[in-house]
């Protein structure tokens, strides 16, 4: 299904990256807001660092695409020297496939993480790649997002009718 996760994880922070080593990963899409950092505040941008230094010592990239614009997505990354592609217009799934051709992989070999269905779980199953849905960071979202949010819970409705989607702290299959 177009908005089916194959993956569940309640946090990007629990990846096991022994675990995603074994499974062939080799690079992180990551969706920005409530994914890696809350929206509203930058609590979180150090455990972000930690996180991507866990993968990088695994050899596993972590990439950033975000619909937000590059100078808001550059000032949060640049910092901690973390890849990005901005103005992604997921749910297209352009920018996953492009950065995936850029860095010479497989769709087998690149997982989306993203807290939203119809933006970052659209996009990465258009695309072909694993995909992860994750619990947003914060209960709250920009005014733009609640409107997205809206629509999920209908399609939890329907997701959950054939199958119930959990969060756990370890990957699971959506």
């Amino acid at each position: 299904m177009l908005f089916r996760p194959k993956y569940t994880i309640d946090t990007i922070y629990h990846f096991d990256t022994d675990k995603l080593h074994k499974m062939g990963i080799k690079a992180v899409f990551s969706d920005l807001d409530n994914t890696l950092l809350a929206w509203n505040k930058f609590e979180t941008a150090e455990e972000m660092n930690k996180l991507n230094q866990r993968l990088k010592k695994a050899g596993i990239k972590l990439v950033v695409i975000s619909n937000n614009n590059a100078e808001r997505v550059g000032k949060v990354l640049n910092p901690y020297g973390i890849a990005f592609v901005a103005k992604s217009r997921k749910p297209l799934p352009f920018a996953i496939t492009k950065e995936r051709k850029r860095l010479g992989l497989q769709k087998d070999q690149v997982m989306m993480v993203g807290d939203q269905l119809i933006t970052d779980m659209q996009a990465g199953n258009l695309a072909g790649v694993q995909t992860v849905l994750v619990k947003p960071l914060v209960e709250t979202d920009k005014w733009n997002t609640r409107i997205n949010r809206f629509f999920e819970k209908i399609i939890f409705f329907f997701l959950s009718l054939s199958h119930r989607v959990t969060f756990k702290e370890n990957l699971k299959n959506g």
